[in-house]
């Protein structure tokens, strides 16, 4: 439009309205030139989805130029061309402005004019007088050439009152206020009220917080925040605007007017095109309204200049541009009007300070319970690599009341799910919004009134020992007591009762024990395992309205209340109790007699006696009663938590490698494995080995037609699982040998390997229970990236197999538990279903209840763990792997102090004939010695593999665990007097676990303070603390090592400088440790290892 056609007008119909104020364009008007050329600029504008602009002074200006050293109000800048009425200049903006739909905001600085201003000409008294002044350095040059003004001048004050009051007659709709602070508030107000209807912007950016309130209550519309100088990650911008908001909403903008361009110290224009969109994105979403200075979509890097301007200038920029942002703003302020409503709501960061991504969350009100719709501003701090937002890191935080966030992208709509990461761009800024959320809504009439009030009253929580809340039963051993312990608790005041219940399976009546409240509503009671096999427990509680009269009848005594009207209740009470018993409780009876004619000196007597309470209590009708479902025991034999194993090659023991060894030459070795503490002694399969794939000497595939194979390939023409290899013996030899190792104090175990070689019969008789190929082949079994060309596995979910494989299978063990094995240890059972195992174990203890199974699963933890629990005794571990302190400890404790506690059993095998651990093939003897001590002390159940004792280790090849000649493919012959053995120390640390209960177990282990990192120091204790040992175990085979370590004195309740007498159980001499702290070194070269037993001095061991 030609700007000279427009005419002044008294009012406007584009005004700075709501909240919020519109998206402004900060305009130098001089880089414009004549008023008669804006037209086209300010249809740009318009076009970018401006709401108003905002220009500086527009007037005649002193000798410095600038726009804000105003000489004379009523005249315009000469550059615009606009006549000589500084009013009627702005009524020509301001339509100007009207015709694109623009309101018009002209920045205001009442207190400072220039030095040779007309109005300081004509009131001198109103400013300060300069003259004769030095000029002062420390004047900030902006300033220079104006004067400042005392707005607590009344005559000033009016002036300017009238101005603007002409200034918004002529269109202006708004004020942007710098340097708020200079004016006096009474003046403030005065200036506000005389322009009712525009809207004054406090430009608050820099000043101190302590100034801010000053402003509060004057009747700003909007101040300005700091975000364009955040760095996104520290929090006191969001502090910042909480100290705003108490004067008004903050608005925000990329940069700020005549201030430093965003990205000034950029040389890669694509990074400065980067940080300007971050900083624009930013303003439009964080702020109450948004600013962007003229010439920020452009690229500029030169600041705005209020006082040098060459005509041209802004041509030359928009020609000269780095890069175009004007979709970019045209987003921005789509995005401002878009949370307008929700200007002077709330604003939070919702990232803590230095988060990957910034996170600001902005409500349509001020409590997140009732908000209606919210947006999330997401920012990425780093403008060079991208950055992953985990939406559940923010979205808790929001309030919940909220629905989904969505952050609209082009055609397509990206959703904030929880465990969904989103995905921001180097210097990336999203605005996720959201509607108030619709709850799921619960029929109300799931649980009518009728049954909520039948519902328990009580509330029965946490039972220990409890295995998957009774889904599997907790495991101990017969003779032990169980502690049942449970929280127990009801509404209100009243008393609570609680009792035990508990019954072995095959029994129909409970037996019942009352529990005693320890604290903060735990109760604990013990039964006794008197029997081998499964137990059941429950617990129950109930009010105990008697207990909580007699209670509160004792208090009101003690306190002087009158308790004549209790007493009379009491009496009822016990007369109720009366009726219900009956003649079964003596005494009753004539209790309720006696309190019915008694005075109430003597009721009161006879209600709090305790023998009162005890037939009460007898009588008691357990109102509300509440009772859990049952838990389940297994009490298992000892030997499922102590026992000392030793593994042999039936075959190997004949003592001659040519020889193949029999059962006969297996009793010829009983008293040597006896003599060395052993008291189980384990076979590897002895069943009849297959011909077909025969492995060869160590585990090649050529074999020699005198090798013998491995022992695992099971089944050929002489039989499967329910045979004897011939060359062993036979059956009557097999329980000769039986009887000899039982005579000896030796208990056998065997194998059970559920695989089958291609010779086994069950291939013939049973092709159903298989996984044929289509070539008729059966796949050959692997355990990467171990190869066993040899065997072939059954198909337990074969159409055939079910449940006849299941069945056959139980039968195979049957058969060898009717003939006297109660042991076995299962080969690889985490690779054959759980469902089998927990069918089969129970089957199994039912017939035989004294069966152990030993997992020799090498897996997962919670798989290991599964297999304890649907019924393995013992379980093989980790431990094989586990060399160095911190590892061993960290093991220790999560076996002895979390859930497995309950019914995991780790079983320590130091060696096995399929692993030869890396630790101990470069360690030698004193490795040997480590892990052996290790084991010993630290379970209850340890096992060797023979050749062990003989520091047996060469593997068959550099990093390979397996051994070198390994006795699974050839007979072996064993110098048992080997030099260099550990026969002696083996015999004597299977003493010393059998003369000490304390290792009788895993539980009951605490590692204490040794001052090196090579030297695992730890107590092993009974219950009871009448046996306790510690332990001390370096983990360098290789060098002496030595530590302070702390004796645990306060175990005994004895202070730091008292004494402890000590046994050295391995050296067999006696000391004392006097005080807390001492010393120890472990040589390998010697022992590395020490065994002390400890009693506080004056108490005889033994005693």
């Amino acid at each position: 439009m030609n700007i000279h056609e427009t005419s002044p007008e008294t009012s406007h119909d584009v005004a700075l309205a709501g909240r919020s104020m519109p998206p402004l364009y900060y305009l130098h008007p001089l880089m414009l030139g004549p008023l008669r050329g804006w037209g086209p600029e300010l249809a740009r504008i318009a076009g970018l989805g401006f709401g108003g602009v905002a220009i500086p002074p527009v007037f005649a200006t002193g000798a410095s130029g600038n726009l804000f050293h105003v000489s004379d109000h009523n005249r315009p800048h000469p550059l615009l061309e606009a006549g000589e009425d500084g009013t009627e200049a702005l009524s020509r903006i301001a339509a100007a402005c009207r015709a694109e739909g623009l309101a018009l905001c002209l920045d205001l600085i009442p207190e400072r004019v220039a030095e040779d201003s007309t109005l300081r000409a004509q009131h001198p008294g109103w400013f300060a007088d300069p003259a004769g002044r030095r000029p002062d350095p420390r004047t900030d040059p902006a300033l220079r050439g104006s004067v400042r003004g005392d707005l607590r001048q009344e005559g000033l004050a009016t002036w300017w009152a009238e101005r603007l009051r002409l200034w918004t007659q002529a269109g202006v709709s708004g004020f942007r206020c710098e340097e708020p602070e200079e004016i006096p508030p009474e003046a403030w107000r005065r200036l506000i009220a005389a322009a009712p209807g525009a809207r004054f912007i406090a430009w608050t950016t820099g000043l101190p917080r302590d100034v801010l309130p000053r402003l509060a209550g004057l009747g700003f519309a909007a101040t300005a925040s700091s975000a364009a100088w955040w760095d996104y990650r520290s929090p006191w911008l969001f502090e910042e605007r909480d100290a705003l908001a108490v004067i008004a909403p903050p608005l925000a903008f990329p940069e700020a007017p005549f201030g430093t361009r965003v990205a000034v110290d950029r040389h890669d224009p694509a990074l400065r095109e980067r940080i300007a969109r971050r900083a624009l994105a930013f303003a439009a979403g964080f702020g109450d309204g948004l600013l962007v200075p003229m010439g920020f979509e452009a690229g500029a890097r030169t600041p705005l200049d209020p006082a040098h301007v060459r005509a041209g200038d802004w041509a030359w920029l928009r020609d000269n541009a780095p890069y175009d942002l004007s979709a970019a703003l045209r987003e921005a302020t789509a995005l401002a009007r878009r949370l307008a409503p929700m200007a002077g709501g709330e604003t939070r960061s919702v990232a803590a300070p230095g988060a990957p991504v910034a996170a600001v969350l902005r409500l349509d009100g001020r409590d997140a319970r009732a908000a209606g719709a919210a947006a999330l501003i997401l920012a990425n701090p780093d403008v060079r690599n991208s950055r992953d937002l985990m939406p559940e890191t923010v979205l808790p935080e929001l309030g919940g009341m909220l629905g989904g966030f969505a952050v609209p992208g082009g055609s397509s709509t990206q959703a904030l799910v929880p465990g969904t990461p989103l995905r921001l761009e180097p210097g990336g800024v999203l605005a996720a919004t959201a509607k108030r959320g619709r709850p799921i809504l619960r029929d109300a009439s799931e649980l009518p009134a009728e049954e909520a009030v039948e519902s328990p009253r009580i509330a029965i929580e946490a039972i220990t020992p409890a295995v998957d809340d009774g889904r599997f039963p907790a495991k101990r051993i017969v003779g032990e007591v169980v502690a049942v312990e449970a929280d127990i608790f009801t509404d209100g005041h009243g008393k609570l009762n609680a009792a035990l219940l508990w019954r072995a399976a095959d029994e129909t009546e409970w037996r019942e024990a009352p529990m005693t409240l320890v604290s903060n509503d735990r109760w604990s009671a013990t039964f006794p395992l008197e029997r081998l096999g499964r137990h059941v427990f429950a617990v129950e509680g109930w009010i105990d309205v008697f207990a909580a009269f007699r209670d509160e009848l004792g208090k009101k005594h003690t306190a002087g209340v009158p308790v004549h009207l209790e007493l009379e209740e009491g009496r009822r009470l016990v007369a109720a109790a009366a009726d219900r018993a009956g003649s079964d409780i003596p005494g009753l009876a004539a209790l309720a007699a006696r309190l019915l004619d008694a005075a109430d000196a003597e009721r009161l007597a006879l209600l709090l006696a305790p023998d009162t309470a005890a037939m009460m209590a007898s009588a008691d009708d357990r109102p509300h009663r509440l009772r859990s479902a049952p838990m389940p025991v297994e009490a298992e034999r000892t030997a499922a938590r102590f026992a000392s194993w030793y593994e042999i090659f039936p075959r190997s023991q004949s003592g001659d490698p040519k020889r193949h060894g029999t059962f006969d030459d297996v009793i010829g070795q009983l008293s040597r494995i006896r003599a060395m503490g052993f008291d189980v002694l384990y076979f590897p399969p002895i069943h009849p080995i297959g011909r077909k794939n025969r492995k060869g000497r160590n585990n090649t595939l050529t074999p020699g037609p005198d090798d013998p194979g491995s022992p695992y390939a099971i089944g050929s023409e002489d039989g499967g699982h329910e045979a004897l290899h011939p060359e062993l013996g036979s059956l009557e030899d097999f329980e000769r040998l039986r009887q000899a190792a039982a005579d000896q104090g030796l208990e056998l175990a065997m194998d059970f390997a559920i695989q089958c070689s291609p010779d086994h019969p069950w291939l013939r008789e049973h092709p159903e229970w298989f996984d044929w190929r289509p070539d008729g082949t059966i796949k050959y079994a692997e355990n990467p990236p171990k190869k066993y060309e040899d065997i072939v596995n059954v198909d337990f979910y074969a159409e055939g197999a079910m449940p006849s494989l299941w069945i056959a299978l139980r039968d195979s063990v049957l058969f060898w538990a009717e003939r006297g094995i109660r042991t076995f240890r299962v080969d690889n059972p985490h690779t054959k279903p759980l469902p089998f195992w927990e069918w089969m174990i129970a089957e199994v203890k039912a017939r035989f209840p004294d069966t152990i199974f030993l997992s020799e699963a090498f897996t997962r933890p919670k798989v290991m763990y599964r297999l304890a629990k649907v019924g393995y005794s013992q379980s093989y571990t980790y431990f094989t792997w586990r060399n160095t302190k911190a590892e061993m400890q960290e093991y220790l404790t999560e076996l002895t102090t979390t859930a497995p506690k309950e019914f995991f059993r780790p079983h320590f095998f130091v060696n096995t004939p399929d692993i030869n651990p890396k630790f101990l093939q470069t360690s030698s003897r004193p490795g040997h010695l480590i892990r052996a001590a290790l084991a010993a002390t630290l379970s209850g159940l340890w096992g060797v593999y023979n050749g062990f004792e003989l520091c047996e280790a060469t593997p068959v090849a550099p990093g390979k665990e397996e051994y070198l000649d390994s006795e699974k493919y050839e007979i072996r012959a064993w110098d048992h007097d080997r030099p260099g053995n550990i026969v002696a120390e083996i015999t004597r640390l299977n003493a010393i676990r059998r003369e000490n209960p304390a290792l009788h177990s895993h539980l009951g282990v605490t590692f204490h303070n040794a001052f090196n990192d090579s030297i695992l120091y730890f107590g092993k204790a009974t219950p009871d603390r009448s046996n306790c040992l510690l332990v001390a175990v370096s983990m360098d085979p290789f060098n002496a090592q030595e530590a302070s370590f702390e004796v645990p004195l306060w175990e005994w309740g004895l202070p730091d400088h008292a004494s402890i007498e000590a046994e050295d159980l391995m050296r067999g001499n006696r000391l004392t440790f006097a005080g807390k702290m001492q010393h120890l070194r472990l040589d390998p070269a010697d022992l590395p290892f020490a065994i002390w037993r400890l009693r506080p001095t004056g108490t005889p061991f033994g005693a």
